[in-house]
C-alpha cells in the first residue's frame, strides 16, 4: 500500500527542496499515464481530482479507480480533491477516499474566505485530512486559453497570508504570484520577491496552481522559495489532443487507432515534469519517512435482545442511514450470520478514514442519538474490535 499522509509528503518535499506534481486525472488514460510515470521514475505523486471538471466523469466511479490505483502502487501517492467550493464536495471527497482537500474561497472577501476555510479545516482535520487554502486569485481555467479569462489576477497579500494561516489552520497555502490556469502565449512573469516575503511570514509548504508554461529555471526558483506542490494539467490535455489529432489525420479510424499512444505521450510529459521538479528517485526515502495512509474498520458483533424482526430491521436500516452521515465514515455494512450455530448473529462493519475519526466517532451526536434510541435497547452480548486495514503485511 503506497498511499501516504499528504501532510508528511509535502513537508518532506518542503524540507528537502523538491516539489511533488499534482497531475489532474480526468479519465482512466490519464490515471494510468500518471501511475506509469511515477513508477518509471520512482517518484512520489499526487493524483488530483478537480471539482470544476466533475461534468467530465462519474465522480464515484473515477474515485474508486483512483484510490485503488494509489493503494496498489509501489511508489508514494496521495489523492487530493482540488478547488472545492462547497462543503458537500469536502464531505464527498472524504467519503470517497481522498486524503487531502483544497477549499477554494479565494474569490470571496478576506473575512469570508477565512470563515469558510476555517470551517472546512475543522471538519477535515477531525478526519485526519490536511487542507490547502488559497489567498489571492489565479486567473484562467485549466486546459483553456489562459488569456481569455475576463478576471484580472489578484496577487497574494503578504500580511493577509500570515493571518490567513493563523486564523484558518490550513496546512498548505496556494499563492498567486503570476501563474495562470491554462496556456498563455508568453512566459509568465513571477513575483519571486513577493513569494520570498510570504515565506518569511508563513512557514508552511506553498502550492502553485497553473504549472503549465513555466521554464525549468522558474520551477527551481519556486522550489527554492518554499513551493512543494505544483498543479499540472493543461499541458497534459494538450498532449492528449495533439496525439488524437495525429492519429486521425483526416481519416476514419477505429477506437483503438484514435487513442493509440495517448497514454504513453501523457506519461512522457509527466515523467519530464517529475525530473524537473526533482521528485524523481525519491520514492524510497518518502516511504521510509512518511506515515502510510490506512483506513480503519470498526467491527461490532452482537445478538439482538428481541425476536421482533421488524424492530431489528428498523434498527439496522436506521444505523446504516445515520452512521454513514458522520464525517470520516467511508462505508457502513450490515451482516447476518449464515451459520445457525454461530455465537453472534449480527455484525456492523464501519470503515473510517483514519484513527482521528475513530477517536471522535463514539462521541459524535449522530452516533449517540442512534445508539441510545435504536442500538442499545435491542443489542446484547456486543463485542467491538478496531482494525487497521492492511493491503500487505509488513
Amino acid at each position: 500500500m503506497a498511499m501516504v499522509n499528504m501532510k508528511d509528503l509535502l513537508n518532506h518535499a518542503y524540507n528537502n527542496r523538491y516539489a511533488v506534481g499534482a497531475f489532474e486525472v480526468v479519465s482512466l488514460d490519464f490515471l494510468q499515464a500518471v501511475i506509469d510515470a511515477a513508477e518509471n521514475t520512482r517518484s512520489p505523486v499526487i493524483l488530483n481530482i478537480v471539482e470544476p471538471h466533475f461534468d467530465l466523469y462519474d465522480l464515484e466511479l473515477l474515485m474508486a479507480a483512483v484510490v485503488r490505483a494509489a493503494k496498489r502502487s509501489s511508489v508514494p501517492m496521495a489523492v487530493h480533491m482540488d478547488h472545492c467550493s462547497k462543503l458537500e464536495t469536502i464531505h464527498a471527497a472524504v467519503r470517497l477516499g481522498c486524503n487531502s482537500v483544497m477549499f477554494d474561497a479565494a474569490a470571496e472577501t478576506f473575512p469570508v474566505n477565512v470563515e469558510r476555510t476555517r470551517e472546512v479545516a475543522k471538519l477535515a482535520h477531525a478526519c485526519g485530512i490536511p487542507v490547502e487554502g488559497e489567498i489571492g486569485y489565479v486567473t484562467g481555467m485549466e486546459a483553456e486559453d489562459g488569456e481569455t479569462n475576463p478576471n484580472a489576477p489578484v496577487f497574494t497579500h503578504i500580511e493577509e497570508a500570515k493571518a490567513y494561516i493563523e486564523k484558518t489552520g490550513v496546512d498548505f497555502l496556494a499563492v498567486s504570484i503570476g501563474t495562470v490556469h491554462g496556456r498563455v502565449k508568453n512566459k509568465p512573469r513571477l513575483d519571486y520577491s513577493r513569494l520570498a516575503r510570504i515565506q518569511e511570514k508563513a512557514n508552511v509548504p506553498f502550492v502553485i496552481h497553473g504549472g503549465t508554461g513555466l521554464t525549468e529555471q522558474q520551477y527551481r526558483k519556486l522550489i527554492d522559495h518554499g513551493v512543494a506542490k505544483i498543479n499540472y494539467f493543461t499541458a497534459l490535455a494538450e498532449v492528449n489532443t495533439k496525439q488524437i489529432e495525429a492519429n486521425l489525420k483526416g481519416k476514419k479510424a477505429s477506437y483503438q487507432q484514435v487513442f493509440a499512444d495517448v497514454r504513453e505521450k501523457i506519461s512522457d510529459e509527466v515523467q519530464r515534469c517529475m525530473q524537473i521538479l526533482n521528485s524523481a528517485g525519491r520514492a524510497a526515502e518518502v516511504l521510509m519517512q512518511c506515515q502510510p495512509w490506512r483506513n480503519l474498520e470498526h467491527v461490532i458483533v452482537y445478538n439482538p435482545s428481541t425476536d421482533d424482526q421488524s424492530a431489528i430491521n428498523e434498527m439496522l436500516n436506521k444505523g446504516k442511514q445515520d452512521l454513514s452521515k458522520i464525517p470520516g465514515v467511508l462505508n457502513v455494512e450490515l451482516g447476518r450470520s449464515i451459520d445457525a450455530q454461530s455465537r453472534y448473529n449480527y455484525c456492523w462493519l464501519v470503515r473510517v478514514a483514519s484513527e482521528e475519526v475513530l477517536k471522535s466517532y463514539k462521541t459524535h451526536p449522530i452516533y449517540e442519538s442512534y445508539a441510545s434510541k435504536y442500538f442499545r435497547p435491542l443489542a446484547s452480548e456486543t463485542v467491538a474490535i478496531d482494525y487497521e486495514i492492511l493491503d500487505v503485511v509488513e
